[in-house]
């Protein structure tokens, strides 16, 4: 379905305004190649701008900060996912506190959960962050994605 023109230009100014996790997560997420999926950032799609959207395997990633639990943002999601289950869209929510705290475990999840090979580093670029907890074991992104519940 197709979004019409100023939906459009609304994508348009979401795409330069980006939140701060979105900003994060799209590092991870944008470029092509090497099994890579696709995704696209502030995408249009019917009466809705989708955070990010991988349209070969029909993935909406919605990254929620702390006003989707009050007053009626509840509703408009339910309302807004139940559209996209209708259109064969599923749908991944995100909370931005978990995309600042890890957002290339986040990305390599959502890049193995749309069919692709995550990036793997195979020697660490430096010593292990302390902000981090630390070293590289245990940190599998796919193993991060799982402990979020989200696979």
């Amino acid at each position: 379905m197709r979004a019409d023109g100023n939906l459009h230009s609304r994508a348009r100014r979401l795409r330069k305004h980006m939140s701060l996790p979105e900003v994060m997560l799209w590092k991870c997420l944008r470029g092509r190649g090497d099994g890579k999926p696709v995704f696209r950032r502030q995408h249009p799609l019917g009466p809705y701008v989708l955070d990010f959207y991988c349209p070969s395997v029909k993935l909406c990633i919605e990254i929620d900060g702390g006003s989707h639990g009050f007053g009626d943002q509840p509703q408009r999601d339910a309302r807004r996912e139940a559209y996209l289950q209708r259109l064969g869209i599923r749908t991944i929510r995100l909370a931005a506190s978990e995309v600042i705290s890890s957002p290339q475990s986040i990305a390599d999840g959502l890049i193995f959960e749309a069919g692709g090979r995550p990036h793997r580093p195979l020697h660490p670029s430096g010593p292990p962050s302390p902000v981090n907890g630390g070293g590289f074991a245990g940190r599998d992104g796919v193993a991060s994605f799982e402990a979020l519940g989200l696979i």
